[in-house]
């Protein structure tokens, strides 16, 4: 045949309809087919899960195959059209007979280039299960004429079983895969060998199990032998036997078999002409028995333990034959075992407080049929009473804070425990009714053993304890003095500093830790920072020394207003202890004030003035404030105070509160230090304002002490220092009338109320006469004439009065002072004042009018312009 008519021949080959079933096939016995018909007519099936089909080739129709290949019905696999590794399966009627059935079958794997066209599977199902490998193949080209084989299969009811022919593709892909004339014979092959039946074996898991297959054939022991697994795996021959020239036996073992190695196995037997397979034999592996749960602890004791055995649930397969108690030490490698025929067991002659694994052995019918030993029970017998405490604690070591004890080391015999606690126990009283007891822990394998954290100088009373669970020994108390330590701190809230000028007094109590017996108190002081910016701070620290029996000292030299770092510390043989500081601050002192004695401060004086030489003050602690200008009236019975050892004026006064109040002193002003940075004149009585204090004139008729304060304020505390400076004599000769200060300032507000009245009328009368000149125009010019010369007359005497009393205030104002002629703080009384002399039930100051007067030189400036006199309403 052409090859391009190939691909055509095949595809009628698959698209051809499967005949019917024929008359040839009653030719056969039920299962047999020879393909007249086609498959379906035999009861032959496609596997729906295979990769392609068989292709069913008819006698009676034409086809395209190779000239050379066999004429009639036949089943074909074309291997050029598919794939490598592809497969197809013919499946045959399933079969159950109880007896012995011969396939017989004609085949062929032909290649026009004599290739390999693939390989031809025969497999054998049974009762529905899995495929298993193949029980007889070939392979490679075999030629263009049929071939016959033989397949014994050897099943028994109930079982059913089902051949297959399986079809497999090569890598070559060329040829031809055929089968045709399947006889199903119900008596023994000729040429292949047929297996007895093969029994059951059953073994317990970890054993060796072994299949023996006997059959029945002639040459029958020169064929290949393997134990075929369900699931497909083979295992090789162990050994034949001739049993004699019709029967040979072949044994198979399974090494150490568990439970996953049961399942199904047959024996398969394979040689050129055929194959034979035995009936599936089971392999079941038993369990030995193991308990599920440990064993139950009932009892303990020193020496033995009593246990509930629980072995009625367990894994794996009975029946059980024997129960056994194993049980060791946790720490030894001996076993002893104890056959067990009660479920309770009572285990003597142990070790206290020993732990033992306790666990339970089952045992089953066969060869190693004891399973693995329970899940174990670990417990631990109690302990014995301890035989005594150590012999010997002696004192190794003695520290200020701590005792260092040395004792024989304790072995099992001793503490009849291996789980037992060492306690040094302690306890000790210190003064202020302090005590403590407490008990530590100590390592058991340690020979020396430290209790830390005790009081230096103190009695300690120590013993021993050993403890296991079952009970204790105490040791005798042994008593030790600790060593002595440096002291502690001294309390803070302790000391008390009391400051002065140039000293302080410092002191102070014990530390509240002595830890030993105090020997000396060191104190260090150096000051830190003053107020006063010409004191040194940045010197070296200086250090006193006092007895134990000191805790006071006076420092004294020290700089007023400067803050002293103090610290204080305890020592005893050991050494000095931690240092407490404190700062204390001196009190700031007055300033120093030049020596006025026996010099005359008196530069001018007038009736009402005084000019006095202020020289500035030096600071001492802190920086001058403010300087203060104090004026005293003389008292006639009152003593003449000391210019030197006089009290200054604290509380300041101003004129007015002096003048309601009934003070003798008033202050005339304050001045700031910057103002007075060399000696300057000033006035007193100048009628000036000094930060808010009036310095009015003085009385000619009164006698005045002048006195000059400076002042240095700092935080909380104030000092002065005063000095008088001038004396002014009360007038003995009639002087120029002056009025008094403050009836002048009375006065002047009085001519201010008149003039502002005036003016209001003036103002008031104007409006009255535009209105009476627009009601009533006929009125004549001469009435107006006679009415204004009357209002002058009447204003004349007024400016009569007015006059002699602005000459009195203009002399009131001639002398000013010539220290503070510059001074932007410094204001005359007239200028800044609102002054009021009125009392508080006084009438309002009452409506004035200004008149002009003519003709008459004005007192202020010397020319002769017109002015206005003030007169009252």
């Amino acid at each position: 045949m052409d090859s391009a008519a190939l691909p055509a021949f095949v595809a009628l080959l698959l698209l051809s309809p499967w005949p019917l079933l024929g008359s040839a096939q009653g030719q056969f016995s039920a299962g047999g087919c020879t393909f007249d018909d086609g498959p379906g007519a035999c009861d032959y099936h496609q596997d729906l899960y295979d990769d392609f089909e068989w292709v069913h080739v008819s006698a009676q129709e034409p086809h395209y195959l190779p000239p050379e290949m066999p004429q009639g019905s036949y089943m074909i696999v074309d291997s050029s059209i598919h794939d490598p590794g592809e497969k197809a399966r013919l499946q045959l009627p399933t079969m159950k007979e109880n007896d012995t059935h011969c396939i017989d079958f004609s085949y062929l794997l032909y290649s026009p280039k004599g290739l390999n066209p693939g390989t031809l599977n025969i497999l054998v199902r049974v009762n529905k299960g899995p495929l298993a490998n193949p029980i007889w193949n070939v392979t490679g080209f075999t030629g263009r004429y049929w071939l016959r084989a033989e397949l014994a299969v050897s099943t028994f009811w109930p079982n059913e079983y089902q051949v297959i022919f399986e079809a497999e593709v090569s890598g070559g892909r060329s040829g031809y895969i055929g089968i045709d004339d399947i006889q199903v014979l119900s008596y023994p092959c000729d040429k292949s060998p047929h297996f007895l039946r093969l029994g059951d074996v059953e073994v317990n898991a970890g054993q060796n199990a072994t299949f023996q297959c006997i059959a029945t054939g002639r040459d029958a022991v020169h064929n290949k032998l393997w134990l075929q697994r369900r699931n497909g795996e083979d295992i090789p021959v162990a050994q034949t036997k001739n049993i004699n020239h019709r029967r040979f036996a072949a044994s198979f073992r399974l090494q150490e078999v568990i439970k996953a190695d049961q399942d199904l196995y047959r024996c398969v037997t394979q040689s050129e002409r055929g194959s034979g397979v035995s009936n599936f034999a089971q392999l079941i592996v038993r369990e030995p028995p193991r308990p599920i749960a440990p064993p139950q602890l009932l009892g303990v004791g020193p020496t033995y333990l009593l246990i509930q055995l629980n072995a009625n649930s367990i894994i794996g397969d009975g029946p059980i034959i024997l129960k056994e108690v194993e049980y060791r030490m946790t720490s030894g490698s001996w076993t002893e075992t104890h056959a067990v025929n009660a479920p309770a067991y009572k285990l003597w002659h142990l070790d206290p407080d020993t732990e033992y694994e306790i666990r339970v052995l089952l045992t089953r019918p066969g060869e190693g049929g004891t399973g693995l030993p329970g899940p174990p029970l670990i417990t631990r017998t109690k302990c014995a009473e301890p035989m005594r405490t150590p012999k010997t604690l002696k004192i190794a070591e003695i520290q200020a804070r701590r005792i260092a004890v040395d004792w024989e080391s304790l072995g099992y015999n001793i503490t009849r425990c291996h789980t037992f606690n060492v306690t040094i126990c302690y306890h000790y009283f210190r003064g202020h009714n302090e005590s403590r007891a407490d008990c530590l822990d100590m390592d058991p394998k340690a020979p020396q053993h430290v209790v830390n954290h005790l009081p230096p100088y103190t009695n300690v009373s120590l013993k021993m304890i050993l403890t296991n669970p079952e009970g204790r020994k105490e040791s005798e108390e042994t008593i030790i003095q600790t060593d002595e330590d440096v002291p502690g701190p001294v309390p803070v809230k302790s000391i008390q500093g009391t400051s002065f000028e140039n000293k302080i007094f410092l002191n102070w109590k014990e530390p509240l830790d002595p830890n030993g017996i105090i020997t000396q108190y060191e104190v260090s002081y150096s000051s830190i920072r003053s107020f006063d910016p010409a004191v040194p701070v940045a010197g070296p620290p200086q250090t006193v020394s006092n007895l134990w029996n000191s805790t006071h000292h006076v420092f004294m030299h020290l700089h007023p207003g400067t803050t002293y770092q103090f610290f204080i510390r305890a020592s005893t043989v050991k050494g000095f202890g931690p240092a407490t500081a404190i700062n204390v601050t001196t009190n700031i002192s007055a300033p120093t004030l030049p020596d006025y004695e026996g010099v005359d401060a008196s530069l001018n004086e007038t009736a009402t003035t005084i000019t006095v030489l202020l020289r500035p003050a030096q600071a001492k602690g802190a920086p001058i404030s403010a300087y203060q200008i104090v004026v005293e009236e003389l008292h006639p019975h009152r003593t003449k105070r000391e210019a030197g050892a006089m009290e200054c004026y604290q509380v300041p006064v101003t004129y007015q509160s002096a003048a309601s109040g009934g003070s003798l002193y008033y202050f005339a002003a304050e001045l700031p230090p910057g103002n007075l940075p060399e000696p300057a004149p000033f006035t007193v009585g100048d009628n000036r304002t000094y930060q808010g204090f009036w310095n009015p004139p003085l009385a000619p008729r009164k006698g005045y002490n002048i006195y000059f304060q400076a002042m240095s304020s700092v935080e909380k505390e104030t000092k002065t220092q005063c000095v008088r400076i001038a004396t002014k004599a009360a007038a003995t000769e009639e002087p120029e009338v002056i009025p008094d200060p403050a009836k002048q300032t009375d006065r002047v507000v009085k001519i201010a109320g008149i003039s502002a009245g005036i003016l209001v009328f003036i103002l008031l009368l104007l409006v009255v006469i535009l209105i009476v000149k627009k009601r009533r125009s006929y009125y004549s010019y001469s009435y107006y004439l006679k009415l204004a010369k009357k209002r002058k007359d009447a204003m004349g005497n007024t400016r009569q009065e007015m006059t002699h009393m602005v000459n009195a205030v203009d002399r009131s104002y001639a002398d000013q002072s010539t220290l503070h002629a510059e001074d932007p703080l410094s204001i005359t009384f007239m200028d800044q004042h609102n002054f009021s002399p009125r009392l508080p039930n006084d009438p309002l100051v009452p409506t004035a009018v200004l008149v002009p007067i003519t003709g008459r030189k004005n007192v202020y400036h010397g020319d002769n312009n017109s002015f206005f006199a003030i007169s009252y309403l």
